[in-house]
């Protein structure tokens, strides 16, 4: 029988994807860690700060260099933007010099704990989908901005599970639950604060469409064993949701029932 992962791709704005994790370029011990991480996790899709890669000083090493483009996707981030304007400024340039067209929108609010201004997130969504842009908000798990979001031309729409580098796993699922529930019209990506393994196997069996993930995997211990166990527990969820779980029962139910045992 054929895997069904292997035709339950992830698709976004028309492209699909084999894999649903999609992984950062941050933090890492050095490049080469790097790259060997990114192959651990099997994922086709790395996302890239503009402001923070060097992209004119082709002298100088670049972690550009340690991405094979034939096999995996790039996708720039707005990172350290903080308007609008920045944001949308970010992006042109990220397209410019030959990025990508697609843009992870991070537009923060509040430096301490990175939550995103959702008011100017908006705001550059419209003015970038109107430019042509794939755009993927990182947003909060709100689902009234997250609908301004669509109307706004998102092609994507990617809450926070728990602030960014925290760790602290999924926070509030009754809130991704509705979204779940509520957002049908773009893949909705969890984006942010998972720490392990069973954290991204619960956000998918939430029914996340996908997971984005950087210092779990760059800050562990073993960078290359934790990106293996990353692509393993976004399969398991991803398959666990597919299948339906069994309903949760207040009592006991023998798991070898009576009817038909003779006595």
């Amino acid at each position: 029988m054929q895997d069904s992962l292997a035709i339950d791709s992830l698709v976004i704005a028309g492209r699909a994807f084999r894999s649903r994790l999609i992984v950062g370029t941050g933090k890492y011990r050095s490049f080469q860690e790097m790259a060997r991480a990114h192959a651990a996790s099997g994922a086709d899709m790395v996302t890239v700060a503009v402001r923070r890669v060097n992209l004119t000083d082709r002298t100088k090493e670049s972690l550009l260099d340690f991405i094979d483009r034939e096999k995996i996707f790039i996708l720039p981030n707005t990172a350290a933007c903080y308007t609008a304007d920045e944001a949308i400024r970010t992006a042109r340039l990220g397209r410019e010099v030959g990025l990508s067209n697609w843009v992870k929108l991070e537009v923060i609010g509040d430096q301490q704990t990175l939550y995103p201004d959702t008011e100017q997130l908006v705001e550059a969504t419209r003015v970038l989908a109107k430019e042509g842009f794939v755009v993927m908000p990182y947003t909060t798990d709100d689902l009234i901005v997250a609908r301004k979001l669509i109307d706004a031309g998102a092609a994507a729409v990617m809450p926070l599970g728990a602030p960014i580098g925290s760790g602290l796993g999924i926070q509030n699922m009754t809130a991704l639950r509705i979204l779940r529930e509520r957002i049908t019209e773009v893949p909705l990506i969890i984006d942010a604060g998972v720490g392990t393994a069973s954290d991204a196997a619960i956000a998918m069996e939430l029914g996340a469409d996908g997971v984005l993930m950087n210092t779990a995997i760059a800050e562990a211990q073993d960078a290359v064993l934790m990106a293996e166990a990353m692509r393993l527990a976004v399969e398991a969820g991803r398959k666990a949701f597919l299948a339906g779980r069994m309903a949760k029962k207040l009592y006991a139910s023998a798991s070898s029932p009576l009817a038909g045992v003779v006595r």
